[in-house]
């Protein structure tokens, strides 16, 4: 059942619309990422949801409640910042009290409900530190602690990891989910870190100049892009043209050799070729029982990145990468030589426009 309800949401900034007629519905409980490019609206969005930007067009409504009147202090939302925003002369203990204290709880009902949040993200022991004592991922959690310590009934959350280093990241964003998971609440993720999205939401909206290219699943999302610009952005990705030999047959010319594809072609642009696109990690340098599909390419470069190897290949002018795991005692393709691609047609995606 639809819990946060965004229908026809626009905004402009003067003459520049940054959000253009945006629609989506999302479950309670559902944990939602908006992933896109620097640019391209998906923190504008996260703003009008929190009231601190007031739609052009449009309206958002949660548990059926329209918003559009409400100020950002009578939403009952959780918001945590890239930057900590903590309070410097309050140590953690207080910083997440602090909503509590606005909203006029009791004390005992403070100590209570703050107790809760720093066990929930495991630092009871540091209640009586103060921000400047703490590393950045230990800020960040109190910062989410005082986000959540208000019950509120959706959570936002704008870039929180992106200050951090990478292997924090990926605890950080794991314990997200999993207190995310516990409390089941509604929460919507900004980031411009694609592997952030694919491993902890349930979908993804994938923003290009104020538009939604794609929502979906990880799944969906990863290895059935809808467009052109999703397909290039989320994951490494072999987008090639190929010319048509036989429309209906969905029969095409690549690299000298004759593939029948899966998908239908589509219409071909002024060219009169279609543009296919081709994971990395579907293309191996020996063939399986699947692969029917087998091109020559020269290597022109390889690349070490350490579980894997990615070689690119130059195929009749055009460029396909390929994914290896590293293994030890095997010598990866010397750039010039001349190699054959195998992968299967099932797996190459026909790119609309």
């Amino acid at each position: 059942m639809s819990f946060l309800e965004l229908s026809h949401v626009q905004k402009s900034f003067g003459i520049v619309k940054v959000v253009h007629d945006f629609n989506m519905s999302i479950n309670e409980g559902e944990f939602v990422s908006f992933l896109g490019p620097s640019g391209c609206g998906k923190t504008t969005i996260l703003r009008m949801i929190a009231g601190f930007e007031t739609p052009t067009g449009g309206k958002i409504t949660i548990g059926g409640i329209d918003q559009s009147g409400l100020k950002p202090n009578r939403r009952n939302i959780g918001m945590v910042f890239q930057a900590y925003a903590l309070f410097p002369n309050m140590n953690v203990f207080e910083n997440v009290a602090f909503g509590l204290k606005i909203a006029g709880k009791t004390k005992p009902e403070i100590e209570k409900r703050v107790k809760e949040m720093l066990d929930l993200i495991h630092l009871g022991h540091l209640a009586d530190r103060y921000p400047y004592q703490m590393s950045g991922g230990q800020q960040q959690r109190v910062a989410l602690a005082r986000a959540l310590a208000g019950q509120p009934k959706v959570l936002l959350l704008d870039e929180p990891l992106s200050a951090l280093d990478a292997k924090i990241r990926v605890s950080l964003r794991e314990e997200i989910r999993l207190i995310q998971r516990k409390l089941g609440i509604t929460t919507i993720f900004v980031t411009h870190d694609q592997e952030e999205a694919l491993s902890i939401s349930d979908r993804i909206v994938v923003m290009n100049a104020g538009i939604a290219d794609q929502i979906g699943t990880p799944s969906e999302i990863y290895n059935a892009p809808s467009t052109r610009f999703v397909a290039g952005f989320v994951g490494t990705l072999n987008i090639m043209t190929a010319g048509i030999e036989n429309h209906e047959g969905r029969a095409v010319r690549l690299g000298g050799k004759t593939i029948t594809l899966a998908q239908p072609l589509g219409k071909p642009g002024d060219d009169g070729k279609v543009s296919l696109a081709l994971r990395p990690e579907a293309v191996s340098l020996h063939p399986t029982g699947n692969s029917d599909v087998a091109i020559d390419g020269r290597v022109i470069n390889v690349s070490f990145l350490g579980s894997v190897i990615r070689t690119r290949l130059d195929v009749e002018g055009q460029t396909m990468s390929f994914d290896t795991f590293n293994n030890p005692g095997l010598k990866p393709p010397a750039i010039g030589d001349t190699v054959t691609a195998h992968f299967k047609s099932s797996d190459v995606l026909v790119i609309p426009g």
